[in-house]
């Protein structure tokens, strides 16, 4: 089964957008872990414009599901995840002012900075993925490095897939099957969709866990949570959306 972990980020924007708590993100974490998500995610950033450093520590008490934190690991984040210990971390290589992630990890360039890495969250008992595109042999030394999975940056599928999605499709699952026989899990992420995501899955059925926010919220704004990430997981099924 691929998990649906949600990104609540873009609650993170609206609340800050005029101070207070409304909305609050703990509560819609806690209700999309009661609609059927698998997991929570959030990525907090150096200038804290959406998710805030105290955001996580209160998610951490009241997440019943998996708990994923993105970021780039400089030592504030690092000291976060060694804190935390959620189920799962995930290491990408945003410049501090990034918009949004827009690229994964070059990890023949950083592969002592991320083996190092991959090593302190496994000492505090943190599943570690790493962000990177299709390149194989990224996801080999992703390998090398000794994450425990990769997680595919997929803004390039759902780019191309409204042109030519079978051809959008076969450089993920080329690099899909070259993770697995390597025993690396596989995570997926980034500009995913109603319209792109059952595609995706029912070419790359052994995904572990897909994970969702703009596309997300944004539907939630016409179909309400609760149908929305019902929407969502129905994608993840072997039926044609």
């Amino acid at each position: 089964m691929t998990k649906l972990s949600v990104n609540i980020n873009k609650i993170a924007t609206i609340r800050n957008a005029r101070g207070g708590n409304v909305p609050d993100v703990v509560n819609v974490a806690i209700d999309c872990e009661k609609f059927g998500a698998e997991g929570i995610t959030v990525h907090p950033r150096p200038d804290e414009r959406h998710i805030r450093f105290k955001d996580v520590y209160d998610l951490k008490a009241k997440i019943r599901t998996e708990f994923n934190i993105e970021g780039y690991p400089a030592q504030k984040f690092v000291d976060l995840i060694t804190t935390i210990r959620p189920t799962q971390v995930t290491l990408v290589p945003d410049k501090p002012d990034a918009i949004t992630s827009d690229s994964g990890w070059d990890t023949v360039e950083h592969q002592s900075f991320l083996s190092d890495l991959v090593d302190t969250f496994k000492a505090v008992g943190v599943r570690t993925s790493i962000f990177v595109g299709t390149d194989l042999k990224v996801i080999e030394h992703a390998a090398k490095a000794g994450a425990d999975r990769i997680e595919l940056y997929t803004e390039p599928y759902a780019s191309e897939y409204a042109r030519n999605k079978e051809a959008a499709i076969v450089p993920f699952m080329e690099a899909a099957k070259v993770a697995k026989k390597l025993g690396l899990g596989i995570n997926a992420g980034h500009d995913l969709s109603l319209e792109n995501l059952n595609y995706l899955y029912t070419n790359i059925p052994f995904l572990d866990e897909v994970s969702i926010g703009h596309a997300l919220i944004s539907d939630a704004l016409y179909l309400g949570l609760e149908k929305t990430i019902q929407a969502y997981k129905n994608c993840l099924k072997n039926i044609k959306i």
